[in-house]
């Protein structure tokens, strides 16, 4: 997406709808929370507001967001990202020169049934992780986890040698990379976040094995 008037209408909509934001700074590994305040009606100009106690650190800055059924994404640079006089949380930005926007999967997606915890674990950078799936489908996996359980699962990080457990006693060992990552709260778990990871480096005979396994979790489903 290149055109003003249609990044204007995208950025409108996600500060109707209040969406949080992800900004990931290329000179920090921290992520920083953030929801669009407004957009100027007639320039190509808007405001975001920073949650409290966050700080953007200078240099280039992506954003992540979902509006409606699609990730919007774009990245905007500053030597200060000054804030408005006296409003240290409220940031006066000037419109990206283009956006993606990225459908919410590109293949059919299946839950993991409730009440049964289906794990994704591997090690990176000599630490062990061990995450709930939540989904998972042809294309990738969705994992969530409390935000101390994912630090360092930044978009663009890749996964070696995960270990997906797929259904009872169907295990696959694949590579990962992170896609989305977006913070949520749950009404009985409070902050998690939630892990969108894609299917790297697929043999075809893992493609044959993985859709083996959903075609038989999808038929499970139905007895």
């Amino acid at each position: 997406m290149t055109d003003e008037h249609d990044i204007g209408d995208a950025l409108t909509a996600l500060a109707e709808s209040g969406e949080p934001v992800s900004i990931y700074p290329s000179s920090a590994t921290n992520v920083v929370m953030a929801r669009l305040k407004s957009v100027d009606p007639e320039n190509p100009y808007f405001v975001l507001e920073l949650n409290e106690g966050e700080f953007l650190p200078p240099g280039d800055a992506t954003f992540v967001a979902w509006l409606r059924s699609a990730k919007i994404q774009f990245t905007l640079s500053s030597p200060d990202w000054a804030s408005k006089p006296d409003e240290p949380t409220l940031l006066p930005l000037e419109f990206p020169l283009k956006c993606m926007v990225l459908n919410r999967r590109a293949s059919a997606r299946l839950e993991t049934p409730l009440g049964v915890y289906y794990m994704a674990s591997f090690v990176l950078n000599g630490k062990p992780y061990e995450l709930q799936l939540y989904d998972f489908s042809a294309g990738g996996v969705g994992m969530r986890a409390a935000p101390r359980d994912a630090v360092g699962l930044h978009v663009g990080r890749k996964l070696q040698r995960v270990r997906l457990e797929l259904g009872p006693d169907s295990v696959m060992i694949a590579d990962l990379e992170v896609r989305l990552s977006r913070t949520f709260r749950s009404f009985l778990l409070g902050e998690q976040v939630q892990i969108g990871c894609q299917f790297i480096n697929l043999s075809p005979l893992m493609q044959d094995e993985l859709a083996r396994m959903l075609n038989q979790l999808n038929s499970s489903k139905y007895r």
